[in-house]
């Protein structure tokens, strides 16, 4: 287990490493001057290129990405905003606010957005489709299967603005959609968030479902099922005991890619609701070539992949007894 852990992580760093320098170089592939998009519109010759020099763009690329770099594990002196501890991700062009705090201000609404869509997801998508499973061929699993296409075939900026007019405009059943922190009124939080979370799992439920059905028959044609069930255990056993934990290790693959990127940005969905999270931070530092924010938010996401990643790997031996980690 260690040595294993070991050879991930070492192996994440690489990755989140080369991550940083494709989306470093990329950005100075764009004609559009950073340091102008952190000066104005109205900057004269001589301020632009004394901005250059104090955030560094006047040196070698290279110079400038280790400068970056290295500042994440020992912090960096900016002659423009002064000193910034590590982990430093630098200044953000746009509002002059240290990345590193801004990406942690805005994580909390990305996170209560993805652990309560993930909730939603798992227990709905997982369940139906087992239910069509167990049902498959009768009427439940038609129209678990019906369902999930249609749910699967619908967006999430089409949905979620007819979700609000529905049940906020015109019923007034729940408030519009908006971040409480959860220390403050958990009760808040929950409700206002209740819109998007729905919103955000009705694709990946049906997608999960679709999924979970799949696995199960495939399980339930397997040579150990039936040996199973030569041996006289029943047909609820076997497929409560052995074929579901079959059947989760693709699933779990997939759950551990998509909360990742869930945790790296909803941004359709932040941007429906007006969420600030780490999806609509992304935008902006896009939209106003804002390259301290981008990478950082690059960073972050990439990071979240990785890890979790690591989080499935490891889960493998615990849910299958097949799978040994070395």
């Amino acid at each position: 287990m260690t040595s294993f852990l070991v050879r991930r992580v070492v192996g994440a760093l690489v990755i989140l490493i080369f991550i940083s320098l494709i989306t470093f170089y990329l950005f100075y592939a764009v004609p559009r001057d950073p340091a102008r998009a952190f000066c104005g519109k109205i900057c004269p010759p001589e301020t632009l290129e004394l901005v250059r020099h104090n955030l560094g763009m006047d040196k070698p690329l290279f110079v400038q990405y280790w400068l970056w770099l290295s500042a994440i594990f020992v912090g960096r002196d900016f002659t423009q905003f002064g000193p910034c501890p590590a982990p430093c991700l630098g200044y953000s062009f746009a509002t002059q606010e240290p990345v590193f705090s801004t990406i942690v201000d805005r994580f909390p609404v990305t996170l209560s957005l993805t652990l309560g869509a993930s909730v939603v997801i798992l227990s709905f998508g997982i369940l139906t489709g087992m239910l069509a499973a167990w049902k498959v061929g009768q009427p439940l699993d038609k129209i678990a299967s019906s369902s999930s296409v249609i749910g699967a075939s619908l967006q999430i900026y089409f949905i979620g603005p007819l979700v609000v007019f529905l049940l906020v405009d015109t019923l007034g059943l729940l408030p519009r959609p908006s971040y409480v922190p959860f220390t403050e009124d958990p009760l808040t939080w929950f409700v206002h968030l209740l819109i998007p979370w729905v919103v955000l799992s009705i694709i990946f439920t049906a997608n999960y479902t679709r999924m979970t059905r799949s696995q199960m028959l495939e399980q339930l044609a397997e040579d150990y099922v039936r040996t199973a069930r030569a041996k006289g255990m029943s047909g609820r056993s076997v497929f409560f005991r052995f074929a579901w934990r079959g059947a989760m290790i693709p699933i779990i693959t997939i759950f551990g890619v998509d909360l990742a990127t869930l945790l790296g940005g909803a941004i359709i969905t932040e941007q429906t609701f007006t969420l600030h999270g780490i999806g609509e931070l992304a935008v902006r530092a896009v939209l106003n070539t804002d390259l301290p924010m981008l990478l950082g938010v690059t960073v972050v996401g990439a990071a979240a992949i990785v890890i979790l990643n690591i989080v499935v790997d490891v889960l493998y031996a615990f849910i299958d007894p097949r799978v040994r980690l070395n």
